[in-house]
């Protein structure tokens, strides 16, 4: 029990001295807003992913998304209507940013299938 607690003492002293891992990395805030081309009401449940699909988040009711990604002079995102059921049917849209700087706001589109 004793070496239990004079581990995790090490460690919190290793975190106190040198910190915790810092992302040393530019990152670029994707925002937006997703709506119907056809009524122009906000989609929430749309989901929003890079092209690898390991950073995703889901539109909230008012249709708004944001997240961060590592910086890429092109970054390819997809919009995906993963419950169709709930919201009706929207059709898969996708969009290239080149050069895009620190933040892009996007205002997106999605029609019906």
């Amino acid at each position: 029990m004793i070496g239990g607690f004079s581990f995790a003492s090490a460690l919190f002293i290793f975190q106190a001295c040198y910190g915790t891992p810092q992302d040393l990395g530019m990152d670029l805030l994707v925002q937006g807003t997703v709506k119907s081309k056809v009524t122009g009401l906000p989609i929430q449940g749309i989901k929003v992913s890079t092209a690898d699909g390991e950073q995703y988040v889901f539109t909230d009711k008012t249709g708004n998304f944001d997240f961060y990604t590592p910086y890429a002079d092109q970054i390819s995102l997809w919009f995906r209507d993963v419950d169709e059921a709930e919201n009706g049917s929207f059709s898969d849209r996708d969009t290239l940013l080149e050069n895009p700087g620190d933040t892009v706001y996007l205002e997106i589109e999605m029609g019906n299938q």
